[in-house]
């Protein structure tokens, strides 16, 4: 408690001192201001009403200063910081959903694929009013972020607004281990790759990479579908590197700062060898920060069309400078820009093929669509055609597939699983006819039939 009483007559000599030294008028300012705060502290230590813990008040001045800068900026205690590091390395318990500020309204970003948020239908703009009946309008974005996480198996209710809805509805969700894979894919067709980039974490670029090679591995690339739908964002590094593999020259990026050190361009290497087929990337209004650097890089260069709805527009940087005692500060220290220099904070990334998700594909079908694209040669045990029993290798058995009847059974799965996707997802089809479109155009695409 002494060390606050004490501060008051050294703030007082440190605003003497700037005086004679003729410091800047802003300094001597940040000196009076600080003494205003110690005033204010020593008051509430004199005169409130019940004891006060002064830890607990300097924090909330902290969090209070921060708060007035922008809706991404704030102070992370031990526990926070320990929080952030482990989900950018893979994992956390919660109910999965990314979070942020708008308008001074704790707003969804996007939901997690896979998780509590998604499977209850939580949607990137859905306005989160209550926490286990707690009002989310004075809480920061981490108080926030820890009410929401917790032990695994326990529940948490919130409350949600959504533009449609005429009153707010309550979503009891079930916390879980929530594992950020970052990178999944498929094949379409053979030589039509779907890959999903849910975040960008740690991992990421060496995933999308071995995704690349083992789809390499099936069938020469004639196109890719990089879905960055409800992509929220995460580590720029590997943002940036993940737009590189899909290039190989001119910049990705630009970052601008009050310093020099934020001045920063970000370029693209030659050598990846994924810049030779066509590309149709997917985005919507949950596409955020890192999925927009690389939606906007792409776009910029004209690798690839941008299709779905605009993104969601946040153009700034964040870094993390590490405090004492295991705290640290998230501070907005730069905004990016686009290869053309545009700024899309706020503004978000236009699609080249403005598609909606429809309402009546949105809707869970029930009992599932007529899978049209499955045919006989895909069937596991299918009769062959003569032709293709004459030259059929010796080391094969019926199936042709060397055998591995498992691995037949997983394959008719996967894919019954992408047309099913394709019948509900019209975005994604869209893409897919898109797609074999360029392929097509580019002369790329030989028919297998």
């Amino acid at each position: 408690m002494k060390r606050f009483f004490v501060l008051l007559p050294i703030l007082f000599i440190l605003t003497q001192t700037s005086v004679f030294a003729d410091e800047s008028k802003q300094e001597r300012d940040i000196y009076r201001d600080l003494e205003t705060f110690a005033n204010v502290l020593t008051l509430i230590q004199q005169y409130y009403v019940d004891e006060i813990d002064s830890s607990k008040v300097v924090n909330g001045a902290i969090n209070g200063m921060l708060g007035s800068l922008d809706p991404h900026s704030a102070y992370m205690t031990p526990e926070d910081f320990k929080d952030l590091e482990e989900e950018t390395s893979g994992s956390f318990t919660g109910i999965g959903i990314e979070i942020s500020m708008r308008d001074g309204v704790l707003t969804a970003v996007a939901p997690i694929e896979g998780t509590p948020a998604e499977k209850q239908g939580i949607k990137s703009g859905d306005q989160l009013i209550r926490i286990n009946g707690e009002l989310t309008k004075t809480m920061t974005l981490l108080e926030a972020v820890k009410k929401l996480r917790g032990a695994k198996g326990t529940p948490v209710t919130i409350t949600v607004h959504r533009q449609e809805w005429k009153e707010p509805k309550d979503f009891t969700l079930i916390r879980e281990a929530i594992p950020l894979v970052s990178v999944k894919y498929t094949e379409l067709e053979p030589g039509f790759a779907y890959i999903r980039v849910s975040n960008f974490q740690a991992t990421t670029t060496k995933d999308l990479r071995n995704a690349l090679k083992n789809l390499k591995k099936k069938h020469p690339l004639q196109g890719a579908i990089l879905d960055l739908r409800n992509n929220p964002g995460g580590l720029l590094d590997q943002a940036v590197k993940v737009a590189d593999i899909f290039l190989d020259k001119g910049v990705i990026v630009s970052t601008k700062g009050r310093h020099k050190e934020e001045q920063m361009v970000f370029k693209a290497h030659p050598g990846e060898g994924y810049s030779d087929f066509p590309l149709v990337v997917l985005v919507n209004g949950g596409s955020a920060s890192g999925s927009e650097i690389v939606a906007g890089a792409l776009q910029d260069h004209k690798r690839g069309i941008i299709l779905g709805t605009t993104t969601f527009g946040k153009g700034s940087v964040q870094t993390i400078l590490p405090l004492p005692e295991g705290a640290g500060l998230r501070l907005t220290t730069a905004k990016y820009y686009t290869p053309s220099g545009d700024s899309i904070q706020a503004t978000g990334i236009k699609p080249d093929m403005v598609v909606p998700l429809t309402a009546a594909v949105e809707a869970k079908a029930d009992p599932p669509p007529p899978l049209k694209t499955v045919r006989e040669k895909d069937l596991p045990r299918h009769f062959k055609n003569e032709k293709d029993v004459k030259k059929q290798p010796e080391n094969q058995d019926e199936s042709g597939e060397g055998g591995d009847q498992e691995e037949n059974f997983q394959k008719m799965e996967d894919i019954r699983q992408m047309a099913r996707r394709l019948e509900q997802d019209n975005q994604l089809r869209t893409a897919f006819i898109t797609l074999k479109s360029l392929s097509l155009a580019s002369g790329q695409h030989r028919s297998k039939e």
